[in-house]
């Protein structure tokens, strides 16, 4: 059962085993190019970055664009990381930037000139290479030379992701030995155990080049799509957002569905839209953070519209617009404004006139949804021995920690440590607990949805611990 839901079925991977056998056996180029210097970072790169696109697909319509940034302490021994960034349609310079890459967008007044860029030095590269891709086709750089290979799914886009791997290690043979993991936070929380599991697949069908897969990890994973909502009302109230009266009458009415609400259920749908009017004023990514305002607001709107690149920072450089960075949805707006400018696409090796505006995240992606619930994968992946890594930042709203605690524990694994303290710099820095199927949960005390980009050394501890096989 779980088999079935993990994937299409039996038939269908031998089709897709034969598929990647014929790529395999075929004559392809790949060219990335070393970038030493990028626009708005003072002076050349301390780190080694490379970008390209590899082409995928039977005749390789799609070009999938990447960045990969060798590990700051020992390339050649450090594991080798394919991180996919959620969305679905965030690009690679969204966790490059903002999350786990060596730059981070300084926060400050945007005045119309370039933002810049400083040195991260909590970067996941201090021990990891990493390979970003701009995943599923049409998000960031990536693009289709034909319009029917513009749409994807999730199958699909985790079997493009693999094709991507393979390629790339061709090109790179000095890496096939590294340890393997795939990454994610987010919406990858779909994207990562399903390529994992295509991966394995692959491993098993004898495909070359072999991957030296280890597991897998995950930041605030996006796990089923149907039911998040559920777990919301339980953190509020534990959060102190909602008061124990609505809690208990939303507990009564509900009887803890609040998604899939029968529509007779007036008490029920009342007690919801008072939840949701309560927290209207709430930042779901991170609850002590404030919420942009409603021009910022109507900015981003026209950012998922794809309105002017003029007409967005226009409003970006109005000091009644924006008198400071206020809240977080501007940082990710002035990633906007970066990447836009020319001369940082031609630092990048961008090819001119694939791609329109760039957003840090595609609101339009044609994607289409094909694997609602994860949770089948990692059952999967568990009885195959991968090791794996789940974290919550635990003032997350978004994907409370509570649903995922709930989906690990449906697994039903006996638990090898119990709930205990992990400490950095001598303090807290959050919880974890380890089960038998080489599962490690650790929340992030006081992190937001994607937790390197609010605890960023803490994060990068916990990840080496984890690497090294040692207690976080």
């Amino acid at each position: 059962m779980e088999d079935t839901k993990c994937s299409r079925g039996r038939f269908l991977r031998i089709i897709i085993t034969l598929f990647f056998f014929l790529l395999s056996t075929s004559q392809f180029t790949i060219a990335g190019t070393h970038v030493k210097y990028l626009p708005g970072f003072d002076g050349p790169l301390p780190f080694y970055l490379e970008t390209g696109y590899i082409g995928v697909g039977q005749s390789e319509e799609v070009q999938l664009f990447y960045y990969f940034i060798k590990s700051e302490s020992d390339p050649q021994v450090d594991p080798l990381v394919l991180w996919l960034v959620g969305g679905p349609g965030c690009s690679g310079v969204y966790a490059i930037a903002n999350e786990i890459g060596p730059v981070r967008l300084d926060s400050r007044e945007y005045n119309g000139s370039l933002p810049t860029l400083s040195y991260n030095q909590y970067a996941y590269t201090k021990v990891a290479n990493i390979i970003f891709i701009d995943s599923p086709v049409e998000t960031g750089f990536s693009y289709s030379q034909t319009q029917n290979g513009k749409h994807t799914d999730t199958h699909l886009a985790c079997e493009q992701a693999y094709q991507f791997l393979r390629k790339w290690l061709v090109e790179n043979p000095q890496y096939q030995s590294n340890p393997f993991y795939v990454g994610g936070d987010s919406y990858g929380g779909i994207f990562v155990p399903i390529t994992t599991r295509v991966i394995s697949d692959g491993i098993e069908a004898g495909l070359e080049p072999r991957v030296n897969l280890k597991g897998y990890f995950l930041g605030n994973p996006v796990t089923f799509l149907s039911g998040v909502d559920n777990y919301k009302i339980p953190f509020a109230h534990g959060m102190a957002l909602i008061s124990d009266e609505l809690y208990e009458s939303l507990e009564r009415d509900c009887g803890g569905e609040y998604q899939e609400i029968d529509p007779k259920n007036t008490l029920c749908l009342q007690h919801v839209h008072t939840f949701k009017k309560l927290l209207t004023g709430i930042y779901e990514y991170h609850i002590l953070e404030p919420v942009c305002d409603s021009i910022s607001t109507e900015v981003h709107k026209h950012s998922s519209q794809r309105r002017s690149l003029d007409e967005k920072f226009e409003k970006l450089k109005s000091p009644i617009t924006l008198p400071g960075m206020k809240c977080r949805e501007h940082w990710w707006l002035l990633s906007e404004n970066w990447i836009n400018d020319d001369a940082v696409q031609e630092a990048l090796h961008v090819r001119k006139g694939t791609i329109g505006i760039w957003e840090y995240c595609n609101r339009n992606l044609p994607y289409t949804s094909t694997i609602e619930d994860a949770v089948p994968c990692h059952a999967y992946l568990s009885t195959k021995g991968y090791r794996s890594l789940i974290y919550s930042g635990d003032h997350d709203l978004t994907v409370p920690f509570q649903s995922t605690q709930a989906w690990i524990k449906s697994l039903n694994y006996s638990i090898i440590e119990d709930w205990r303290p992990w400490t950095f710099g001598g303090q807290i820095a959050g919880y974890t607990k380890t089960y038998s199927n080489r599962m490690t949960y650790a929340t992030v005390k006081g992190s937001g949805h994607t937790a390197p980009e609010w605890n960023p050394a803490e994060c990068l501890t916990m990840l080496r611990r984890w690497f090294y096989y040692k207690p976080l």
